[in-house]
């Protein structure tokens, strides 16, 4: 990844749970980083979240839907990974019109930002699994039928496509990744908005009753974000992607009971219960899910390499020490 040695590098969301993984990435790689963050309280950028490299980074406070602030942050940059979103599902059935500004009306600001002032730069968007809505098939691919099951998804994907149009018409380099159930340290942890692995890992550490909605039997796959990080970087560096949709992934499919179980037996006590579903997040829910990851693996050599176990816990080895500064 030495092609990233003295690049000029923009994240946005850059404070946020996987923005700021990314950028311990990247100064690692002699990357010069600028992080960008709205720090609402609801989207989960935190300060603490790059406190031990708070030198080697440079931070702006600022909101992506100011178009004009992000015409000049990208002068002059040559990668950006364009992370900031609205991830709640269920925020965005609440406040629809917030989710639209953030997850496509933003996005096409900040194309439009790109083509006016630089048309160099390197894009990579990160998408999510959840504009598939309730799969047809497993494992999902990405010539999967596309059918968002809540507002979110729908806006999700037009951030995504917008980023393909501005690669194919006006040539701007961009690809996007559509991730899965990320999950590890300085993800949020205060409440569910971001993950339900979360919640779940503030309730294991608090010594409450983690709780799995319906019957547990749900399939899902899982990537420990240093795995997520290692397919954006790649993505970022190879132009074999430019205009490419990927989804990332794991072989490990795990049912929602069994990973219950798995978390309560990491040596922190705890235990967890079956739930009814709410009948807000029933509606919206997917079912079975697991990707196809096999379009980036052969493409760009991409697979993840941390198994599940290794994952649990080293995410509840970091919040054990930290917890206070995430809830």
């Amino acid at each position: 990844m030495s092609v990233y040695a003295d690049k000029k590098v923009l994240i946005t969301g850059g404070l946020g749970f996987i923005g700021s993984n990314l950028a311990r990435a990247l100064v690692d790689r002699g990357a010069q980083v600028t992080l960008v963050d709205s720090l609402i309280p609801l989207y989960g950028g935190h300060p603490f979240n790059v406190e031990d490299i708070a030198d080697r980074v440079r931070v702006n406070v600022c909101d992506v839907r100011d178009p004009f602030a992000f015409e000049y942050l990208i002068r002059g940059q040559d990668y950006l990974f364009n992370l900031a979103g609205q991830t709640s599902h269920m925020d965005s059935m609440h406040d629809p019109r917030t989710d639209l500004d953030i997850n496509a009306s933003a996005q096409l600001s900040i194309l439009e930002a790109c083509r006016r002032i630089n048309r160099d730069v390197k894009i990579v968007f990160a998408s999510t699994r959840q504009i598939y809505g309730k799969p047809d098939y497993l494992p999902v691919d990405e010539k999967h039928p596309i059918r968002p099951v809540d507002v979110n998804g729908i806006n999700k994907l037009a951030g995504e496509w917008y980023h393909i149009l501005y690669n194919n018409v006006y040539g701007i380099r961009a690809c996007a990744l559509r991730l899965t159930n990320t999950y590890g340290p300085r993800m949020r942890v205060k409440d569910a908005r971001q993950t339900f692995l979360g919640i779940w890992v503030r309730r294991l550490l608090e010594g409450q009753t983690i709780q799995v909605f319906g019957d547990g039997k749900q399939l899902r796959d899982f990537n420990y974000v240093d795995d997520c990080v290692d397919a954006m970087l790649v993505a970022g560096a190879s132009d074999q992607a430019n205009g490419r949709i990927y989804n990332l992934g794991s072989e490990e499919v795990i049912n929602l009971h069994d990973l219950a179980q798995r978390m309560t037996g990491l040596g922190r006590g705890g235990q967890f219960e079956l739930v009814p579903f709410p009948a807000e997040r029933k509606a919206i829910d997917i079912g079975d899910y697991y990707s196809d990851f096999s379009l980036i693996r052969s493409e760009l050599g991409w697979a993840p390499t941390r198994d599940l176990d290794q994952g649990l816990h080293a995410t509840v080895e970091y919040f054990s020490r930290h917890l206070q500064h995430y809830i």
